[in-house]
């Protein structure tokens, strides 16, 4: 399989503890699978890769090891892959639409470390400075995976570049986000929330592999394209 698929944030820094209140871990046993997003008390917002048939959902998490105040855990009710979402790809590589609404099986109940992240009023621009989240590698190499969760600061970058570093790949319901030093996205950030201007831009969704080469940035669906689809599922 390609090595462009389940994309921790590299070049980050430890989040301030739930500072992130609408940070997801998802884990299919006891292995972290992917992140996602709470938009809704009862929904969360996830990457179309990371669906498996049996996961656990925890919220309100900053070191995955330590039971903490905030922390809670549900169970998947309905999972609903993004309609045009194909796995095996065709000719954008099984990355276009790469999008999943992920029902709990009780809503969550809200406080200073769980609330849902606001949705986009408008497609970032380029330039927007944004956060990234995630569990995911420190390593390029994938070898080390935090226990806390991991902040990146990183500039929305303009489409044209984004083609270059992948020609032929990008579509506009796509947006790629980097710094100069290689910051990035890398396994196991996978669906996990990119938030700019207080609102989720995008949803972690593939990049280079190893991960943080600065010419190669870390793609994201763009939220923005979708929000007729998730309003509509949502019900908000």
């Amino acid at each position: 399989p390609s090595r462009q698929q389940d994309t921790k944030v590299l070049g980050g820094e430890e989040c301030r503890p739930h500072s992130q209140p609408w940070q997801v871990a998802f884990f299919e046993d006891s292995r972290l699978l992917c992140g996602g997003v709470l938009i809704h008390p009862a929904w969360v917002l996830t990457a179309a890769h990371c669906q498996k048939r049996k996961v656990s959902v925890l919220l309100g998490k900053h070191n995955l090891e330590e039971r903490e105040g905030p922390e809670q855990s549900r169970q998947v009710a309905l999972s609903v892959p993004h309609p045009c979402y194909r796995p095996d790809g065709g000719a954008h590589g099984g990355h276009r639409h790469d999008l999943m609404l992920v029902k709990l099986r009780s809503p969550a109940v809200l406080s200073t470390g769980v609330r849902p992240v606001p949705l986009p009023g408008r497609c970032p621009r380029p330039d927007d400075t944004c956060l990234v989240s995630g569990w995911g590698t420190t390593s390029s190499l994938g070898e080390s995976f935090p226990d806390t969760l991991n902040c990146a600061e990183l500039n929305v970058l303009p489409q044209n570049r984004c083609e270059v570093a992948y020609p032929g790949q990008m579509t506009d319901s796509m947006l790629c986000a980097g710094d100069s030093g290689g910051t990035d996205t890398c396994q196991g950030d996978s669906g996990g929330p990119l938030v700019c201007n207080g609102t989720l831009a995008g949803i972690t969704s593939w990049g280079s592999n190893p991960c943080g080469e600065p010419e190669r940035p870390g793609v994201y669906t763009s939220v923005c394209r979708y929000l007729d689809w998730i309003k509509g599922i949502v019900g908000v």
